[in-house]
C-alpha cells in the first residue's frame, strides 16, 4: 500500500479523581466543548463528548499517528489544565489516573452517540462505577475490585 489508512473508533471513559471535586453541572457544556477541540487538534475526530459531573464519556476516531495512551494523556492534561482556568472552584480540579478505552464498530457508532448522549437519564438510577462494571463485563476485561475504582 502507498498510504496508511486507518479508522480507530474509541469509546473512552474516565472519572474526576475522589478525593478532588466534581465539574459543577452548568460548565459541561463548555467543558465537553473544550474537549471536544483538543481531539480536533491532535488530529482526531471528536464525534461526541459527554457525561455527568463526575465522569466524561469520549467517542472519537482516533489520529493514526498516536498511541492509545498518549491520545488520552494529552486530552486529561489539556483538559484539566483548562478547567482550572475556568473559577476558583476549580483549582484543585483533577481526573483519576486510569481510563477505560473500548473500541466501537462503526456499525455501531449511532447507538454508541445515543448512549451518551443520554447520560443524565442513565445516571438517575445508575451509579458510574455500576455503568463502568457493565463495560468491563462486555468487553471481558479482567479488574480487581480492590484497585479498579480507587485514585
Amino acid at each position: 500500500m502507498a498510504s496508511t489508512l486507518v479508522q480507530q473508533y474509541m469509546h473512552i471513559v474516565f472519572h474526576t479523581k475522589c478525593t478532588a471535586i466534581t465539574m459543577r453541572e452548568e460548565d459541561l457544556g463548555r467543558i465537553f466543548d473544550y474537549v471536544g477541540g483538543v481531539i480536533r487538534n491532535i488530529n482526531g475526530v471528536s464525534i461526541l463528548v459527554g457525561g455527568r459531573p463526575d465522569h466524561i464519556h469520549i467517542l472519537a476516531s482516533m489520529p493514526k499517528t498516536m498511541s492509545l495512551a498518549e491520545f488520552v494523556r494529552t486530552i486529561k492534561s489539556n483538559s484539566s489544565k483548562w478547567i482550572k482556568t475556568l473559577d476558583s472552584y476549580y483549582e484543585p480540579f483533577m481526573w483519576q489516573e486510569g481510563y477505560g478505552a473500548f473500541s466501537v464498530s462503526a456499525s455501531v457508532l449511532d447507538k454508541t452517540v445515543k448512549y451518551i448522549k443520554f447520560q443524565k437519564a442513565r445516571h438517575r438510577d445508575q451509579t458510574y462505577v455500576d455503568e463502568y462494571k457493565q463495560f468491563l463485563d462486555a468487553y471481558h476485561v479482567e479488574y480487581d475490585e480492590r484497585y479498579a475504582f480507587v485514585d
